[in-house]
This record gives structure tokens, C-alpha cells and sequence, in this order.
């Protein structure tokens, strides 16, 4: 498969998150602000790319009957680098996510890209792969957070948007309002795509 078809794949008619519904957990949790789902999903995208060159450099040494505990080894100790990097240079974002940075080493985006193809595929092509997930997978969120923040809060990045007058609807900001604007726009993206899904 050519290399723009496996970024195009990711980012768009294979997405993490409006299409495959992986790493809902994150996805639900900390996209109550778009900085917040900024940070994640560069988070998640850095374990998911290094995870991904290591596991198809290592392919051929890798046991068949002890691979799964051995891509979480790997993942894990992404998480781990990612983890100390955002709290020595970003603590605060550190603070905000949380417990939902360690969980990242079971987020099943990345063990499912592990399995399906970083341990199938070339270097490159589990490079490329990695990026079209990530970056389909950070994108999802951030457009969700930009959407709660703007709704629940009235603010983006922090920004107020709009007049004293306004009323935010504090429900977007709530996890109700995660799985009602994640639902809103699953079915504005699978509508956008829906007629080109057959070109890949």
C-alpha cells in the first residue's frame, strides 16, 4: 500500500475516533478544554510513533506466544519518557491529564496499531501509520475540546469568546455533554466521508 494511502487512512477514512471509536477513554475524559485535547493527543501520538518504529525494527525477534506482553513493555516505557517530559516542561498540562497519561499504555489505538500492523509492516510504513492514526486521533480530540470549552465555557484557549452576557451551557463542560458532542460530530464527519470512503 503506498505511503500517502496509509497516512489518508489514518487521519480520515480509518479515524481513531469517528470512525473506530478507540481510546474512548481519554476521548471522553479530558476534552473538556482544547488545550488539554491538544496535549493528548500529541501525547498519544509520540507513544503510538515510537511504540510503532520499535515494534517493526523488532519484529523478527519478537516470540509470536509473548508478543502482546512485550508491545505493552515497549509502549509502556513510551509513556513513561512522554510522561517525565510533560511534567519537567509542562506541568501544569502534567497536572490536568493526570492519571490519564500512564493510561495511555493501555489505550488500545496503540496496542491495536502494534498488532496490526507496526508488527507487520516496514519501518517507514509503521512511521506513516503512526503519524496518519496520531494525528487523526489528536485531531478528533481537539476539535471536540475546542467544542466543549467554546459551549461549556464560553472561552477558547482560555479566551473569552463572547460578552457578559452570555450564558455557557455548562452541560458541554460535564461528561454528558462529551458523549453529546462526540455524537454529533461522529455523524457530521462519517456524513462528510461517507461518499468518498470507497476511494482507498
Amino acid at each position: 500500500m503506498k505511503l500517502n494511502r496509509i497516512f489518508i487512512k489514518g487521519l480520515l477514512f480509518d479515524n481513531p475516533v469517528f470512525i473506530q471509536l478507540l481510546g474512548m477513554c481519554p476521548v471522553l475524559a479530558v476534552t473538556n478544554t482544547a488545550e488539554n485535547s491538544l496535549f493528548m493527543g500529541m501525547a498519544t501520538t509520540a507513544v503510538l510513533l515510537g511504540s510503532n518504529i520499535v515494534i517493526s525494527l523488532l519484529k523478527k525477534f519478537i516470540p509470536t506466544k509473548i508478543r502482546i506482553p512485550i508491545f505493552i513493555v515497549v509502549i509502556a516505557t513510551f509513556v513513561t519518557i512522554v510522561g517525565m517530559v510533560l511534567n519537567a516542561y509542562f506541568p501544569a498540562i502534567h497536572a490536568n491529564l493526570g492519571i490519564f497519561i500512564p493510561l495511555i499504555v493501555v489505550n488500545c489505538l496503540i496496542l491495536a496499531r502494534a498488532e496490526s500492523f507496526a508488527s507487520k509492516s516496514s519501518t517507514v510504513g509503521s512511521v506513516v501509520d503512526g503519524l496518519g492514526m496520531g494525528i487523526g486521533f489528536t485531531i478528533a480530540l481537539f476539535v471536540l475540546g475546542s467544542v466543549r470549552e467554546v459551549l461549556g465555557y464560553g472561552t477558547f484557549y482560555n479566551i473569552a469568546l463572547f460578552g457578559d452576557g452570555f450564558q455557557p451551557a455548562t452541560i458541554m463542560a460535564m461528561p454528558p455533554g462529551a458523549f453529546l458532542a462526540l455524537g454529533l460530530l461522529m455523524g457530521l464527519f462519517n456524513k462528510i466521508i461517507s461518499k468518498n470512503v470507497n476511494e482507498l
